[in-house]
């Protein structure tokens, strides 16, 4: 049975793109026939400035929605990085093993950074060096895939890198393993802004649709959406972005072709109320068993408990293993 590890960071509220690029599809089809982990990782949400009341609040809010989308615990591992401490303790060694260079030509933190230097800020040591961590939360668990939005993908071969580095330099321990990606609406666009991804924070939030919000505010997110010059529905993701996101957007909840169903529309409004529709019909679950598992936060705690144990469990040996392959001594 093939390992798969995933997860996702508390640095904002989760949104529709979360759950289209990756949530949906490690409820539907990762956590089925594989051993499956999926963890809030919670220690990357420290590499910039933030409230750690709000780390501690997103990060229960994450969980709690990872299992209300579906995410079942008796078929797969649903944790908190923090709770396991292999990962901190791997990434050193990983640390040992990266290069500088390779740290710094990774696209987020050059991307970072130079939004950094050019208001006078610094950024912070960990920014660097946190695609190692994310290495760590891969390699500790012998990951064969890794389930990830395409602008993750640079992360995965950087961990590809670094297990194949340490298996020629220090004796086999880690498995190398490989980006999976879902073939529609892998990467889910802002309304307001469809040449840039919904992420989960900006200024007013007005391109996002986050789930846990309702569905007037859904609708309401998706009639505004920017589209395009033009009267034709067009599916043309480079010339047409803001109705090729929409019809993305329709043909993940549908379960159509977003090609196909170009051909359907012949105005922007009527495809815009049928994306609505669809949004707010795919969230509603979500959003109702999560107000269930919210007034139960004991029941969370204890799955939490339960998958950080299954997760040490997993991790422990081969990261003892690396330890001994670096010539460190073994503890007692």
């Amino acid at each position: 049975m093939k390992r798969i590890f995933s997860g996702v960071k508390p640095t904002g509220h989760l949104t529709l793109g979360n759950y289209l690029g990756a949530v949906r599809r490690w409820v539907e089809v990762d956590q089925h026939g594989s051993d499956a982990l999926f963890s809030v990782v919670d220690l990357h949400a420290l590499t910039v400035e933030h409230d750690p009341a709000r780390v501690l609040r997103l990060s229960r809010q994450a969980a709690t929605l990872l299992l209300a989308a579906g995410l079942d615990p008796s078929r797969c591992t649903v944790f908190v990085q923090s709770h396991v401490d292999e990962h901190a303790r791997l990434s050193y060694l990983l640390e040992c093993t990266a290069t500088d260079g390779e740290l710094r030509r990774m696209i987020q933190y050059k991307e970072k950074a130079a939004r950094a230097r050019a208001t006078g800020e610094s950024v912070r040591l960990s920014l660097l060096t946190y695609p190692v961590l994310m290495a760590a939360d891969i390699l500790a668990y012998g990951t064969e895939e890794v389930p990830v939005g395409e602008d993750q993908t640079q992360h995965v071969e950087l961990a590809r890198d670094l297990a194949v580095r340490f298996n020629k330099r220090y004796g086999h321990v880690f498995t190398v393993p490989r980006a999976t990606a879902p073939a529609v609406a892998a990467r889910v666009m802002d309304l307001q802004d469809p040449r840039s991804k919904m992420g989960k924070s900006h200024e007013n939030g007005a391109g996002i649709v986050y789930l846990l919000d309702d569905a007037d505010t859904v609708r309401r997110k998706i009639m505004r959406a920017v589209t395009d010059s033009g009267r034709d529905v067009a599916y043309d993701r480079a010339a047409r972005p803001g109705v090729a996101n929409l019809l993305d957007l329709l043909a993940a909840a549908t379960g159509g072709n977003p090609e196909a169903l170009a051909g359907v529309y012949e105005s922007y409004g009527s495809l815009k109320k049928d994306t609505a529709d669809a949004v707010v019909e795919l969230l509603r679950p979500v959003r109702e068993r999560h107000a269930e598992l919210a007034a139960d936060p004991a029941s969370v705690d204890q799955v939490l408990r339960d998958g950080a144990e299954r997760a040490r469990a997993m991790a422990r040996p081969l990261v003892d293993r690396a330890y001994r392959a670096m010539g460190l001594m073994p503890a007692g």
